[in-house]
């Protein structure tokens, strides 16, 4: 079924609007007009909530006990690289009102409505399997230091939450993170106050120099732009008219100021000595007063699930956005449920080795997602040249658009930049293997070669006869 142009009526029951307890319908077609709601505040707590969370804090963690850093140098990589993945979540976050569907859908216009399927793929396994094991692990960690219950058995009872809000969907997403957000910011600032109280801050630091950076830097941006490819997912029923400085700026700085001070917090907490043998959790909570640290711990559970109800309600989509001719039966919401039974597979095979295993996925999400975004972002920047809203809006749901200069630039981006500047565990690219002080620099040479390469091949005229061709 094509998908239908974002002013007709579309597939959606109009009885859905703002309901809150309602399961969604919608999938990845075009939120009418009529079914649009909200205002662009709600981006606010629905991108801040999701990061008050422990694998948030990890990134400061690592950053000074893995890669090697003071805890003024883990905070500037922080800080820089999370302001820069902030920043593009904004400017994303305005293809949501402008077209009223889910940023993998947006995705049609660069890379064609067949090959757009590679990186909804790509993000539908990141988000919905990826994503949600990483967080779904430090949930179960804490919930087994609070409770003593085991690992596999704390795992199941926070899937199981995590899975029922994705399943309702849309708004009741958007109302959990509203009300949990007071909760996680409050527990959370009362343990920065504390661990800000017992840190070493002129410790840390084992001789990182400028590759330790890199790779900090590496990990915030990748964690910050990760949220990139599911920002339009969270806007698309705001009204065509929904402000668009305010579109940008609310989930610039949730997304900012969440992951920027839960990480600080985190790098500060990594020169704090640890108990011999603790999981990341407890040894995050080791230091804390036993009341601070049960309300931290039940918080990391709750941020978890913040987290994850994203992270698999945006993987469902993702696979919605093929725009494959699915049985009707294999819905939105039972999508959820088949991601959420393969994420809660990785969970359990990463619990025996979480911190190594969380390192790795930080740095290679950003190899997939640095080029995507050059790409993006160039087609973005040449579109107010080749159409309007409105011819743009039809080649969404246009199964004969190709765009074979996307494609390109996205594959040959990766090709370069893994092999050459690669700095992983399992395999060292050419370049840190030879001058290891380059640490790994493979977010930023993916994005400036396909962003150079698509800027150079994608031309006015080809897209403008593709579509033509419908």
């Amino acid at each position: 079924m094509t998908t239908a142009p974002a002013d007709s009526p579309g597939t959606l029951a109009p009885a859905y609007g703002d309901k809150v307890i309602a399961v969604e319908t919608a999938g990845a077609d075009p939120i009418p007009d009529a079914e649009r709601h909200g205002s662009p505040l709600q981006l606010l707590w629905t991108w801040a909530s999701p990061n008050i969370e422990f694998a948030t804090v990890f990134i400061g963690v690592i950053s000074v006990l893995f890669f090697g850093l003071s805890f003024w140098e883990a905070t500037a990589a922080i800080v820089l690289g999370t302001a820069l993945g902030a920043i593009t979540q904004g400017v994303l976050s305005l293809d949501g009102p402008r077209f009223g569907v889910p940023q993998m859908v947006v995705g049609r216009f660069s890379f064609g409505y067949l090959g757009n399927i590679l990186p909804s793929a790509a993000n539908g396994l990141v988000a919905g399997v990826g994503w949600f094991a990483v967080n779904s692990v430090s949930a179960a960690f804490a919930l087994n230091t609070l409770t003593g219950l085991r690992p596999l058995p704390s795992l199941l009872l926070v899937v199981v939450a995590e899975i029922v809000i994705g399943f309702i969907g849309h708004n009741f997403v958007h109302t959990f993170e509203k009300y949990a957000f007071p909760a996680l910011a409050v527990i959370f600032l009362l343990a920065g106050v504390w661990t800000f109280k017992d840190a070493d801050l002129g410790g840390g630091g084992t001789g990182g120099g400028i590759g330790g950076f890199l790779l900090a830097f590496s990990a915030a941006w990748g964690y910050a732009a990760g949220w990139n490819t599911c920002a339009a997912d969270y806007s698309r029923y705001l009204p065509r008219t929904a402000n668009k400085l305010k579109t940008i700026v609310y989930p610039a700085v949730g997304l900012f100021v969440s992951v920027a001070v839960v990480a600080i917090i985190g790098a500060a907490s990594a020169t704090i000595v640890a108990p011999k043998d603790a999981t990341p959790t407890a040894a995050f909570t080791g230091h804390l007063p036993g009341w601070l640290a049960d309300l931290v711990l039940l918080a990391i559970i709750l941020g978890a699930i913040s987290a994850n109800a994203l992270n698999i309600y945006s993987g469902s989509i993702s696979i919605a956005s093929f725009g494959l001719k699915l049985p009707t039966w294999l819905s939105r919401s039972v999508l959820v449920v088949v991601s959420g039974v393969a994420g809660t597979a990785a969970a359990w095979a990463s619990l025996s080795d979480a911190g190594s295993a969380y390192e790795a996925f930080l740095l290679i999400i950003a190899y997939w997602i640095a080029p995507w975004l050059g790409v993006v972002l160039v087609e973005r920047w040449l579109q107010g040249r080749t159409a309007t809203d409105e011819e743009l809006s039809a080649r969404l749901g246009d199964r004969t658009f190709t765009s074979w200069p996307g494609i390109a630039a996205l594959l040959i981006g990766m090709a370069v930049s893994v092999p050459l500047f690669s700095n992983q565990e399992d395999y060292v690219g050419y370049v840190p293997k030879h001058w290891p002080s380059f640490g790994d620099i493979t977010p930023v040479v993916g994005f400036v070669v396909s962003a150079a390469l698509y800027a150079v091949l994608r031309r006015p005229k080809d897209q403008s006869a593709s579509s033509s061709s419908a």
